[in-house]
């Protein structure tokens, strides 16, 4: 095993008290969860665990993964415990988990589908029926809630149903991978916790072994009794007539991948366990794949928002530029496992552009997935719409709403990263972070700001001795100018190549650093491959991307809109609407119908007029009703 340099600040460690993640913090812990809560008994997702547990009488009900939903619940609910600690709220988690574990078998098999539905077919169908999957999601749950609470009724009931996966799974015994991927992850944070060094190494099997041939999913191809029937499989794993691995990442091994492809969640978390992997064991050849892989995304297949995946045929990935803004798929949950896989290359490399992407997908991609009152979601996040895209309480597939709500709850663990030679801070989010330093010297880290909407930080660094260190200090991408101060004086401010303001010095009580980041508002631009946008452009300020709403600018004025680069763009922050955000505002122009009538064709060229139009953020669009919208403009 190998020590990582850089460890990320537990959630335990921060709290988060500022104007934009706080509110977000309090919704998701006073209307997200208990709504998902309510789904998840309206839908029957708890009643099947308590039906797997002869705790009551009945049939499966739902989809054959639901039972992932409740573990991702489970998981916010606990995160959610630490930063609001509610005495009523941890009686009714607790029920659910009694309910989980009262399901768990005698050998420590736990997945109520396939109790209640189809027993005799444990491990038939791992491409498609998402046992492994599903797993994954208990492991995850149970670490978050025994780091949250110190309780261990959950993390045994993980640890009992991972020893069982273990003896089943690995070298030298049956030959199964996880057609979704997800519990490579848990395995590692299960390890962690645990410090069961066969967690990692079943982890490492599950990363390592997908690819090769002959593809453990076509020998299932094999079987005419196959669980959940053979259509389905077919569908996602053939390509006329013969078995074609693209969609599951299941064409190559994991180090000879250079591209991103298939479902893009499941290549979202295959990425990050690998590079869990990579962090654990130093494997030189999954780290050069992993940083290819990140070139393909980054520099081809990444929407502006931090959005992945535009097909919804596959909910993945198609070609390098294909990045259609109407039909756009880009999930909430790929979004999601973009921030997950980033922050595990920040955590090898160091290096800031990760956490530029982190931002821009926490900030947009996923954060559009939830509305403002934290009870509407979307599973889609297109960049452009007619009018026909609304927010849903809840899906039949319902990934997303727990997913969203998990990653809201613990936030706090993308902020700041520690180790013996200094502390990061990769978010400017206000509150406060207890790390560890050179010697095991304790340092409390305080954040003042009002970011995203303003470039101002103020940090206070109080070290319980004084301790020389290096503070590195995140200079977002986005970010062309910025000013620097060390307690008042004017600090020469030079980045390393890694993307950071690093001070070294020794630190005392009450140290204060002041950053200023120049927040203008900017025209970007795609690459001119991108065919939808040739010509176009989106608007962009700080860490926030904006978009034209119908709301704001009436008769879908957007669709021709132009803002010259000469047009002058005035932004104001409006503290009652969409929940307080900067508005962006400036003169335009658009193409007027009004002499047309019901012409489809006419001779004389179409006439321009001007009028006033207002941007506002992308992740607030679709919150006052169903409306047109557009991030990309002439």
């Amino acid at each position: 095993m190998r020590d990582r340099i850089v460890k990320a600040l537990p959630f335990t460690a921060v709290t988060i008290n500022d104007g934009f993640w706080a509110p977000r913090q309090k919704t998701n812990s006073e209307a997200t969860i208990p709504h998902e809560l309510a789904q998840c008994q309206k839908t029957g997702r708890i009643d099947n665990f308590a039906k797997a547990g002869g705790l009551m009488s009945g049939e499966f009900e739902g989809i054959f993964f639901n039972d992932s939903d409740v573990y991702k619940w489970v998981e916010a609910a606990s995160y959610t415990l630490s930063t609001h600690p509610n005495p009523a709220w941890e009686a009714e988690l607790d029920e659910v988990i009694a309910k989980i574990a009262a399901s768990q078998q005698p050998d420590g098999y736990l997945n109520t589908y396939f109790t209640l539905v189809e027993p005799t077919k444990r491990w038939q169908n791992l491409g498609i029926m998402h046992e492994l999957y599903c797993a994954g999601h208990l492991f995850e749950a149970a670490v978050a809630h025994y780091q949250a609470t110190g309780k261990r009724n959950l993390l045994d009931v993980a640890c009992r149903f991972a020893d069982l996966i273990d003896s089943l799974f690995g070298p030298g015994k049956r030959d199964g991978l996880p057609g979704h991927e997800g519990i490579e992850i848990a395995l590692v944070k299960l390890a962690g916790v645990t410090g069961e060094p066969r967690y990692t190494a079943l982890a490492e099997y599950f990363v390592t072994r997908r690819g090769h041939s002959p593809s453990v999913f076509e020998k299932e191809l094999e079987n005419p009794d196959i669980p959940g029937g053979l259509d389905s499989y077919r569908h996602h794993f053939t390509r006329d007539g013969k078995f074609e691995g693209h969609y599951a990442q299941a064409h190559l091994p994991i180090q000879q991948q250079t591209e991103c492809v298939g479902h893009a969640v499941r290549a979202m978390y295959l990425y990050s366990a690998a590079a869990d992997i990579a962090a654990e064991t130093g494997d030189t050849d999954i780290l050069n794949a992993l940083d290819i892989l990140w070139k393909n995304v980054t520099e081809k297949r990444l929407y502006v928002t931090g959005g992945v995946g535009p097909s919804g045929h596959n909910e993945g990935f198609t070609n390098d530029y294909e990045l259609p803004n109407f039909s756009a798929y880009a999930e909430t949950c790929a979004s999601i496992g973009l921030i997950f896989w980033a922050h595990r290359m920040f955590l090898l490399h160091g290096a800031s552009r990760f956490v530029d992407v982190l931002e821009t997908a926490l900030y947009n991609g996923a954060l559009s997935g939830i509305s403002l009152d934290g009870t509407g979601f979307f599973y889609q996040n297109p960049l452009a719409s007619y009018g026909d895209r609304f927010r849903h309480e809840w899906f039949g597939c319902a990934c997303c709403p727990p997913n969203i709500a998990r990653l809201l709850a613990s936030i706090g663990q993308y902020i700041y990263a520690e180790s013996d030679e200094g502390l990061w801070v990769n978010l400017y989010v206000g509150g406060t972070a207890e790390a560890t330093v050179a010697q095991n010297v304790s340092v409390k880290l305080t954040q003042e700001t009002d970011y995203p909407w303003a470039g101002d930080v103020a940090l206070t660094i109080d070290p319980e001795v004084p301790v020389s260190f290096a503070l590195n200090l995140r200079v977002p991408g986005w970010c062309e100018q910025f000013e620097a101060r060390v307690n008042g004086r004017v600090y020469k401010p030079e980045t390393n190549s890694d993307g950071y303001l690093s001070i070294t010095r020794e630190w005392h009580a009450d140290d204060s650093v002041e950053l200023r980041f120049d927040m203008p508002v900017a025209r970007v631009y795609a690459h001119p491959l991108v065919r939808e946008n040739v010509g176009r452009f989106a608007l962009r300020r700080g860490p926030i991307v904006y978009c034209f709403e119908d709301v704001d600018n009436p008769d879908g004025v957007f669709q021709t809109l132009s803002l010259s680069g000469e047009v002058a763009l005035e932004t104001t922050f409006n503290d009652e609407l969409l929940g307080g955000v900067t508005l962006i505002r400036g003169m335009g122009t658009v193409l007027d119908a009004s002499e047309w009538d019901n012409n489809l064709y006419l001779p004389t060229k179409p006439k321009m007029r001007q009028l006033e139009v207002t941007a506002i953020p992308y992740y607030a669009w679709c919150n006052r009703g169903t409306s047109q919208m557009s991030v990309w403009v002439l």
